[in-house]
This record gives C-alpha cells, structure tokens and sequence, in this order.
C-alpha cells in the first residue's frame, strides 16, 4: 500500500459568493498581495481547502496540481487575485456548516500554514461516514482528482469530530502593518531563525517582512549593504525574493554574506528593486575590528553623517526610479547630550529620495531594558531611547523631486452632531 506523501501541509483559501463559481469553474484558487505570503508556500500536492466568507461555508478536500505562480489565468477574478494554484477535486466536495467557529476553534487563520498532524485532523471532517479514518486518509492521498467538482450537501462539524487547538502544527505568516507604529516582541518569525538574535543590533525579521511584502513582488532583487547577521537574506529567501547581502565584516559561517564597504556597492546603475539599511548610530556599538567601519565614527561629529551620505549615494544610484528605500536608525543620548541622529540622516536622504512614509519601531531587546536603567532614567531624569525610525524613502524620477507646494485635497469631514444623533436615536 502507498504510503504518506513526506510533505504532507495544507493551506485555507477563502472566496465570496461573488467568486466561488468562478474559482470552482476553473479548477483555480486565488488571493491578493495581502494574502500572497501564504500562498507563496503551495506546493503540488498539498491540500487545500476553499472558504466561503459570505456563506460560512468551508470547501473540500482539493489538491494542489502545481505549485504557485502569478497570475496563471491573468483574467480571473478581473485580476484582483494574482497569486494562484491550479486544482483538482478529491472525490466528491464534502461541505462544512459553520466553518468559522471550526476553524477558530483549531486555531487556523487566513494566514496559517497547517502542517502533517493538523492537516490529517482537519480532513477527518471531510471523511465518508462509511470508512475508517486510517484507510480513508491513505486513499486519499493516492486518489486520482477531478477536474471538476461534485459539491454534496452540507454538513454540520458538530457531529463529526471533536475540535483540538492546532497550536504546535501551525505556522502562522505575518501579516502586514496597518499604522505607522511597527512593534515586534519578537526578534524572528516562524519555525525558522531569520539573523542571529544575539547579533549586535539585530534587526527585527518581521520589519524587513513588511517592507518586502509591501514594495516588492516576487523574483524582485533586494539589497541590504549593511546586513549584519543576515536577518534580510533569510527573509528573502523564505519569501522568494533574489537577494544580494553585503557587511563590512561578514560573520563567520555565512558564505553567503559578501564582504564590502557600503560606501561603494559593485551593482550597476537602476538594477535593484529595495534596498534595506540598519546602520549604526554611532559608535556605541562595537560591531567589529574594521577600522574603516562607520560605526567606529562618533555621531556627535559631521564625519559620521558625512560618511553615511557616501552610503546614500550609492543606494541612490543603484536603485530603480519609482522603487524604494528602507532606512533604520536611532537617536542618541550620551553623558547628558542628546543627538538628533535620526533627523540628521533622514535630512541626508531628502537630498537624493523622497519621503513616502516615517515609521515608528519601539526598541525590545535592549540591556538598558531593566529595572535598574529605568529606575536610574528617573532618579536622574533623563530618557532611555524608546523607538527608532524607519524612514521609508523613493526614488524619484530625475529631475521630478518632490517639493512642498499647495494642494486642493477634498476631504471627507465627520458630522458629530449628526452621529451623535443617530447613535441617541438608537438607545
């Protein structure tokens, strides 16, 4: 008898009544940019399921005939959804009432990977009532699909199976900020480490994330001249972006890392889709023995902006018109000083970039996170630096910076009086 297929997952894709017929009619299943992390991860073969948002009804069993690609029928769904994966039926489509609370009560969210032990669970609700489990999973997996689907009336969950949390199967992909304050608990994610997070001033794996997610689509090349741990390869490389990572002073072990100044990037003029930089705000860090490294430059002096400038340069040149750049940075405050380091660099790149957005990231992690640094800042009334920025910076188009002008914007005002109205009205 055949066995289990080794990589056994299976993945949640949702529809409206608007667009089940069509994903059904062409054997196709498909998502937008916000869901795209996730299914950037089927594979041929895996199972997947379709849920109907409107009706609360979940779809299955299918499987995946090939793996993701863009747009495989650019049509579909007007284009709405390009991130698609072929389809067959297994069998006839069993049907599951009240989807939603089965699938909260398993943990499974629109964003979740579900691996081997969850998967076999979830199929047991769509076993035939007829055959035992065991026998039923084995054949399914060597099932011939269809091309077509059968849908069989509906059935409630309740009756089939008891729901069990999912929490040590399931891998949850991020999912993208929506505000401009950008907090991460922690320094990676998912069942994979992204850097080192013992790395000097390791960057958040999430941060990079969102800024591949956000200004990028996949095959796209991203840059990182100041890479550190490798926290930007790792993402790319999950995420399935092409991605060229430069240190001054590679950590051992990480071949894959290139050995370069950032001050000059050997990549042509145009040819990089993001560039990240986490550079450092001076010299409290002690990086590494490279003496030409900036970070041993004080970012009390004009030296250390000066330098970071060369840095600005060169991403300027390399990156493409219309396409973005990613700066981390943070303020200093030293023996009773504070250092705007952070508006001085962000001033650097409005020289070369404009501005498309400044995040907020808060620092986690950090040794002065204590009790006795906090009670310290108090006693001696001083601040322990809370946040750093991202600046979000584009290359224009040249000669077409932008510049602050007046502009006719027709806003949408809310009427308080009228709300306050309608909501007495009400009780």
């Amino acid at each position: 008898m055949e066995e289990t297929p080794q990589r056994v997952m299976s993945f949640i894709f949702a529809c409206t009544d608007s667009s089940q017929d069509e994903c059904l009619k062409r054997m196709l299943f498909g998502t937008s940019k916000q869901y795209g992390a996730l299914a950037i991860r089927v594979k041929k073969g895996d199972s997947l399921f379709l849920l109907n948002l409107d009706t609360d009804l979940l779809y299955g069993v299918f499987r995946a005939t090939s793996d993701w690609k863009l747009n495989i029928e650019p049509d579909a769904w007007k284009g709405n959804y390009p991130y698609q994966v072929r389809v067959e039926a297994l069998g006839e489509v069993v049907t599951i009432a009240k989807a939603k609370s089965l699938l909260k009560g398993m943990g499974i969210t629109g964003l979740s990977v579900i691996g081997k032990k969850g998967t076999l669970k979830l199929l047991e609700f769509f076993r035939p009532y007829n055959k035992p489990a065991k026998e039923w999973q084995e054949s399914l997996f060597r099932m011939k699909g269809n091309k077509e689907a059968t849908i069989l009336g509906q059935r409630n969950w309740e009756f089939l199976g008891k729901i069990e949390k999912l929490t040590d199967d399931i891998e949850e992909v991020p999912q993208l900020q929506a505000t401009t304050l950008w907090d991460f608990p922690r320094q990676s994610y998912g069942k994979t480490p992204k850097g080192d997070n013992k790395y000097a001033g390791v960057t958040p794996a999430e941060l990079i994330w969102n800024l591949v997610w956000r200004y990028t689509e996949p095959n796209d090349l991203v840059v990182d001249p100041m890479c550190g741990s490798g926290t930007t390869l790792d993402v790319c490389k999950e995420e399935g972006r092409k991605a060229i990572c430069y240190d001054i002073s590679p950590p051992n072990g990480r071949k894959d890392i290139l050995k370069n100044d950032a001050r000059k990037i050997p990549l042509e003029k145009d040819s990089v889709d993001l560039i990240f930089v986490d550079s450092p705000y001076g010299d409290n860090i002690r990086y590494n023995d490279e003496h030409a490294n900036i970070g041993n430059i004080s970012s009390e002096s004009k030296t250390f902006y000066d330098e970071l400038e060369k840095v600005i340069s060169e991403c300027h040149r390399i990156l493409r018109t219309g396409k973005v750049l990613g700066w981390l940075i943070g303020d200093q405050w030293v023996k009773k000083r504070f250092t705007p380091v952070g508006f001085e660099v962000y001033n650097r790149l409005c020289k070369y970039f404009d501005t498309v957005e400044i995040i907020c990231i808060p620092r986690r992690g950090q040794y002065s996170h204590t009790g006795f640094w906090f009670n310290r800042a108090r006693r001696l009334n001083f601040y322990l630096r809370g946040y750093k920025y991202l600046f979000v910076m584009r290359k224009p188009q040249e000669g077409k910076k932008q510049t602050i002008e007046e502009r006719k914007v027709s806003w949408t005002f809310n009427d308080r009086d009228k709300n306050a109205k309608n909501k007495e009205e009400q009780t």
